[in-house]
């Protein structure tokens, strides 16, 4: 499989590129105003549910799904991630440092309803691992919806072979600053996340809100053509 060379933790936000990240995911028109909605949208009625946020960076889905009903155990290998978080939602959820390329093992069998994963997948190195551990602390029955870059986005952008899985350099704004990510296609995309024993309940290409034509129309123009993100509800059997 792809994910068979682990790579080290700052594949996570740290430091100053946590702070830049947790300045600019409240109002991102990729975060904000495109995944974070295809998101909500996937998860539906969270009222009630115990919800493990995987990766849940300075704690935006996390405040959303609280504000829904949900039960919320949030965890990240950032801890300049989680410093924002807590200061976002308090006491209100169950905040944790944890690599994600380690397995969960504060977390006992069947012990969510269902988790969150957004925009971290394509960081992970172990991810058959982090699958195998979801399908474990998730219930029967319960769900796991997830986000990712989009293959043809990241094509498109590096360039040369669709095909070609190796780990870039991908640059922020500041062009001073870069996070560690994994190229995927398709067809690997899917093959783990069904492997793991996952079934796909549905699949989205995220389109912006229409709100986000009044804040920057170039970029609603150039998120409503092509896509930029890849959202699964994946049922656990």
């Amino acid at each position: 499989m792809l994910n068979a060379v682990v790579m080290p933790l700052e594949n996570a936000y740290h430091g100053r590129l946590g702070d830049y990240f947790a300045r600019t995911a409240g109002t991102s028109p990729f975060n904000a105003f495109t995944d974070r909605p295809a998101m909500l949208e996937l998860a539906g009625d969270v009222a009630g549910l115990r919800i493990l946020d995987v990766g849940c960076g300075a704690g935006h889905y996390t405040a959303d799904l609280l504000d829904r009903g949900a039960c919320v155990t949030g965890i990240d290998g950032s801890a300049t991630l989680l410093r924002h978080a807590r200061e976002r939602v308090g006491s209100r959820a169950d905040l944790r440092l944890h690599d994600l390329d380690s397995p969960l093992n504060f977390a006992a069998d069947a012990s969510f309803d269902a988790a969150v994963c957004a925009l971290v997948y394509h960081h992970i190195a172990a991810r058959d691992q982090l699958l195998t551990e979801l399908r474990r602390v998730v219930r029967p029955g319960g769900w796991l919806v997830l986000s990712t870059t989009h293959p043809t986005a990241e094509w498109h952008h590096h360039g040369g072979s669709y095909y070609d899985g190796t780990w870039v350099d991908g640059t922020l704004a500041d062009p001073s600053m870069a996070i560690r990510y994994q190229r995927m296609t398709l067809e690997a995309l899917m093959n783990e996340w069904l492997s793991a024993g996952f079934t796909l309940e549905r699949l989205v290409e995220p389109r912006p809100l229409p709100q986000l034509r009044e804040v920057d129309e170039s970029r609603y123009d150039r998120l409503s053509q092509a896509p930029s993100f890849l959202a699964v509800r994946l049922g656990s059997p």
